[in-house]
Formats: structure tokens, C-alpha cells, sequence
């Protein structure tokens, strides 16, 4: 199971990431046994205390590791990733200013600009992690291609059912939108019995009660999926 947004933070901060037996660092290919002891300029270390003296000694500690990384990795510019490695220093806005050769305001200026980005990123992973805890409608057993069009939440199928049919059931106008096609396809088909067998005749009366143009959502309920048929067109059934 892929670990939460809140554990892969935990993870880039302490600059490694873990499994039930062992300690992987994340700048590099080394890993510890969590079984197992290791020596280390001239000490005995576990596996959890060996991957932090790695970290320290090998990468320069987390920060300094993830800002190793290429700025493909880190969405950093150069310059951001630059004074970003000064700020990590603990080094005054006045010397970072006389080392890049730019005015101390301008310093203070990106101060602020990355505290932005930071409560940004924030937002942004807040949305990314309600929307991995969105429940979705699984796609219909006789889906022909699993793809975007059937992310679809309870909350979604809800508003477009809404949307398309009246309080009597029909379909005020059949939507063009793929997901929203889905949909209204999909409430059609539970207007079948999946135990029985249609004749294309009674498909089209049941049809008929939610659509004018049943012909064209006859077909679409084969081609989606939803319904089959034999070779000759005789009989149908919901599959």
C-alpha cells in the first residue's frame, strides 16, 4: 500500500524511508538490516542509528541531500536552490547578500517568496491528500477500457444525475461528456434486470420511458459495456 502524504514528508525530512525489516536511504542505494549491527569509524551501530550517520556523513544530512537533488526533483530554480543551501548555513541576510552579490532587501525578498511557496505546497498537498481519501463509484462490470473517465465519486454521480434527469426519470438532454455520458448510461442500465433476457423490441420500450433518441443509447449501452447482445440482435441482457 503506498504510504500516505504525511509519511513521505516524515520520510524527506529525516532523509530515508523504511520497510519492516530494513532502512533505505533516499539520496543513494545504501540500506540497513534492522537486525542487524554495524560497525562505523570505530563504534557499533544499529540499523536506525547507522542510516542517520549515513544521512550525516555520506549527504551532509537531510537538507543538504534533498537540495543535492535535481531541481526536476525539487521544482526548485537555481537561484532558489542556491540561496536556499545559504539559508541551511544559518549565514545573516547581509552576508548572503555580499557572497551573491545582490541587496540585502532582495535577500529578504526571497525569504518571503519561498515562506509562500511553503504555505502553497501546503495547500497543495492538503488537496492531494483528500482527494486519494475521495471515495469513487467502481467502474461497471462490463467495462469495455478502464481509464479517467471512470474516476467518478458518489458525490459526482450524484450532481449528474441531477443534472440529466427530471424527477420523472427522463433524460432532459444525453450529455457529450464522456464521464458524464458514463453516468446516465450506467443509471439506464440498472432500469434492466441482469437475471433476464431482453428482445431488442422490450429494450427499446424501457428506453422509450427515459429517452427520445433510445436508438442511439441502445447502441451506446453496448459499445460502453453496459449490455450485451447476440451476433443476429435478438436477444439483450444487462451484463
Amino acid at each position: 500500500m503506498e504510504n500516505s502524504i504525511v509519511d513521505k514528508l516524515n520520510d524527506y525530512q529525516r532523509g530515508f524511508s523504511q520497510t519492516e525489516t530494513t532502512y533505505h536511504c533516499l539520496f543513494c542505494t545504501a540500506t540497513f538490516n534492522k537486525e542487524e549491527i554495524y560497525p562505523h569509524d570505530g563504534h557499533f551501530f544499529t540499523a536506525y542509528n547507522r542510516i542517520n550517520t549515513h544521512i550525516a556523513d555520506t549527504h551532509g544530512g537531510p537538507i543538504a541531500g534533498l537540495l543535492a537533488q535535481s531541481k526536476e526533483q525539487t521544482g526548485l530554480s537555481e537561484s532558489q536552490q542556491e540561496i536556499l543551501q545559504l539559508f541551511a548555513e544559518g549565514l545573516k541576510d547581509a552576508v548572503i547578500a555580499q557572497r551573491l552579490g545582490i541587496s540585502t532587501s532582495t535577500v529578504r525578498n526571497h525569504r518571503f517568496k519561498l515562506k509562500e511557496k511553503q504555505r502553497q505546497a501546503l495547500v497543495f498537498l492538503s488537496i492531494m491528500s483528500l482527494l486519494q481519501d475521495t471515495p469513487e463509484v467502481p467502474p461497471h462490470k462490463g467495462a469495455t477500457m478502464i481509464d479517467d473517465r471512470y474516476a467518478i465519486t458518489a458525490d459526482e454521480r450524484k450532481k449528474i444525475i441531477a443534472t440529466y434527469f427530471d424527477e420523472a426519470g427522463f433524460i432532459k438532454q444525453f450529455p457529450s461528456k464522456e464521464k458524464r455520458k458514463l453516468v446516465v448510461l450506467g443509471v439506464l442500465a440498472e432500469r434492466f434486470d441482469s437475471g433476464k433476457n431482453y428482445s431488442e423490441a422490450a429494450v427499446n420500450d424501457i428506453l422509450k420511458q427515459a429517452i427520445s433518441d433510445y436508438v442511439t443509447v441502445r447502441r451506446y449501452l453496448i459499445e460502453y459495456g453496459f449490455m450485451k447482445r447476440t451476433n443476429d440482435g435478438k436477444t439483450y441482457w444487462r451484463t
